[in-house]
């Protein structure tokens, strides 16, 4: 049996602006990454399929022909990507030079292994060539061998840079950290996802400093399609196999790319051809392989044959025609080329297929970028296209299994998966602080009735695709860092807090919980553990900020839920009316509304709408067996609390106080009393 998690149904303008081009031939995004090609460290950060191959291509050759570069080496994770730089005549558009690889200098096409490869790098470098692509790996060997100096004066620029790592043992990492504190090269990196998937930091924050950063969002990207309109995020519970399950999510007719469990995962049945070979007998008879493309054809029992290929197979002569026919660039706009996609570690960043309906997942993943990159492969724009979504396919836990604790840490991981996704899809959120000075922002509107100056405004740039939002009470970053984390940073925050396994368990299944727990104390300290460099009040401001983008975005969707309205009717705006029905719906918009809201209270309604009742209490049990006691670290961030609470009220909290919050912090004052006075009592 499956239940679907009913998530919100993202649905954007489209508006076009983001796929028109201007006179060079630029993209919006394009455009904005193209304005900072004078920066020496640019960090780009945009979604998949936004135009980050070609907006390197231009700021590549500006550095080139204007600020006195070298050459330009070009790297990407896996080889398969390198043909995103492939020459494109970019002066067809408008633009004064093309993008041209020599042949012998695309290493991604070459053959042989990686020390042929160093070796051609060590020539290029030699050379008096312009443009080098090689891989992540490649270019590790290459500066293991050559050193850092052999780079002086070129561009580095690396594509998919959530490949790399601030841990010493990622070699990438150490190699460009040495070229940063070198000095002599000018570094652009571009992610889809600037997050990794272990939740390690991707730069050291001396070196993050030095970084330009660009942002396009998700929001500007799909609100200027042309054709896409609705993306829809789902999650399905199931028992049993799930190929037994699947046609219960996968439709037919939609174009769809599914990725399979991996075999070592919960999901797996330990035998991946057999569960391709379930799906495809699900789906109908099969009436043999296509002899050009190896696709398996399959005849539904409406008489519809489906054109299915399948990249789990290992061997590698069917597997390399499959792969070549999805490749094929004369197929590229050819709708009916292929139908379903099935594939295991394949088909992820990278790859393109613009007629991809519905990205299905099945199991866990483990990694939220993973996740991002799957999403990725449904949002192209195409014509006739006006609805996406991504379904992921969890097992639900299993009362009699053994595995039943990794099962309930699968669920979680896959909840904070979702409410993180939710907060990439959402607008960029611009807070102020709530003065008597407070006036409304130019290209803002602030809905029926406009501007009101005795009350906290919420105003929507359907332009820029960003809220400005009125908050009492809120602290105001100041040291230019701090300024830039909120305004371009929240959602690396907001990761790091919903991927802390204790803040989830206990925000979902506490039920003692106070929320200023969560939101003030566990916000905090992963602010302070994340942002060392900041002082105590830019660590605050830095945690007001997160926590209102986080709970105003988790408040909004509740509301769009709970309204019933027909997604069709609110069109694009039901994110943006919950916003502002909240902030009207309360008699102040203050910080300490918005810390006392529990982050996961509307991911805990959906989850108990949708998992049995059974599975709901077996993993509210495996998390109550293991409720610890306030730790002295925890008491210490309790009394800096109490502190602050004594400066604004003139008395300490008490321990007898109505309000759980007040009782909490008096707690930790009494619990840090008790271990002086132990300590002192030897």
């Amino acid at each position: 049996m499956t239940q679907q998690v009913p998530s919100v149904s993202v649905n954007y303008a489209a508006n076009g602006s983001s796929t028109k081009s201007n006179e060079l031939g630029m993209r919006e995004m394009q455009e904005g990454a193209y304005e900072k090609r004078g920066e020496q460290y640019l960090l780009i950060k945009s979604p998949p399929a936004s135009g980050k191959s070609r907006a390197l291509m231009f700021i590549a050759l500006d550095k080139l022909h204007n600020q006195g570069l070298r050459q330009a080496i070009v790297v990407v994770p896996e080889k398969s990507i390198g043909s995103s730089f492939n020459d494109e005549p970019l002066s067809k558009y408008g633009f004064w030079a093309d993008w041209t690889v020599q042949p012998r200098w695309n290493l991604c096409n070459a053959p042989g292994g990686d020390d042929g490869k160093v070796g051609a790098v060590g020539k290029f470098l030699a050379s008096d060539d312009k443009i080098l692509v090689c891989t992540h790996a490649t270019f590790r060997f290459a500066v293991d061998k050559f050193g850092i100096e052999a780079f002086d004066d070129r561009l580095i620029a690396v594509d998919e840079f959530h490949h790399v790592s601030a841990n010493p043992d990622n070699k990438l990492g150490t190699h460009l950290g040495a070229l940063v504190a070198r000095d002599k090269v000018h570094l652009v990196a571009m992610t889809g996802s600037y997050f990794r998937g272990d939740a390690e930091a991707v730069l050291s924050p001396e070196d993050e400093a030095k970084f330009d950063t660009f942002t396009y969002t998700y929001y500007q990207q799909l609100n200027g399609y042309k054709y896409l309109k609705t993306l829809d995020i789902g999650y399905f519970f199931y028992s049993g196999s799930y190929a037994d399950d699947i046609l219960k999510v996968l439709d037919p007719t939609e174009k769809t790319i599914l990725h399979i469990p991996n075999v070592n995962s919960r999901e797996s049945t330990k035998d991946k051809h057999r569960e391709v070979e379930h799906i495809i007998d699900a789906l109908g008879d099969w009436q043999g392989a296509d002899p050009i493309t190896g696709f398996q054809l399959v005849k539904t029992p409406d008489e519809r044959v489906l054109r299915i290929a399948d990249l789990v197979d290992d061997e590698p002569s069917k597997r390399d025609k499959v792969s070549a026919a999805l490749k094929d660039s004369t197929q590229k706009n050819n709708r009916d080329h292929v139908d379903i996609i099935i594939a295991l570690g394949m088909a992820k960043e990278g790859f393109d297929w613009i007629w991809c309906e519905h990205a299905l997942t099945v199991g866990y993943r483990a990694s939220l970028t993973e996740i991002v990159q799957i999403i990725g492969r449904a949002t192209r724009d195409a014509e006739g296209k006006t609805r996406a979504r991504f379904t992921n396919l969890i097992a639900e836990p299993d009362a009699a299994a053994e595995a039943v604790t990794e099962a309930v840490n699968d669920t979680l991981k896959a909840i904070a998966a979702s409410l993180l996704m939710e907060q990439v899809l959402a607008p960029r959120f611009n807070f102020t602080p709530k003065t008597v000075k407070s006036g409304p922002v130019e290209g803002f509107d602030y809905g029926e009735g406009g501007y009101d100056p005795n009350k906290e405004n919420v105003g929507f740039s359907e332009a820029s695709g960003q809220f400005q939002i009125e908050i009492k009470g809120l602290v105001e970053p100041k040291s230019k860092e701090a300024k830039r984390i909120c305004q371009e940073d929240l959602n690396e925050v907001i990761t790091a807090f919903v991927q802390d396994k204790t803040t989830i368990e206990r925000g979902l299944f506490d039920e003692e919980l106070v929320p200023e727990e969560l939101t003030q104390v566990r916000m905090g300290k992963i602010v302070g553990a994340r942002f060392p460099e900041l002082d105590a009040e830019d660590q605050e401001a830095v945690r007001q900020h997160a926590v209102a983008a986080l709970n105003l975005t988790q408040k909004a969707k509740e509301i769009a839920l709970s309204s019933g309205d027909d997604t069709e009717t609110t069109g694009n705006t039901a994110l943006i009316d919950g916003v502002r029905k909240f902030a009207m719906d309360v008699r102040e918009l203050d910080i300490d509304l918005i810390d006392r809201i529990n982050p996961f209270g509307e991911a805990y309604s959906i989850l108990a709408k949708t998992m049995s009742e059974e599975s709901l209490r077996q993993v509210q049990a495996v998390i109550s067996a293991k409720k610890v006691q306030l730790s002295p670290d925890e008491a210490r961030d309790l009394a800096k609390r109490a502190v602050k609470f004594k400066q604004e009220r003139g008395r300490l909290p008490s321990i007898t106080s109505p309000d759980p919050w007040e009782k909490k912090m008096a707690e930790g004052v009494a619990y840090l009393a008790r271990m002086k006075q132990e300590a002192a009592n030897g």
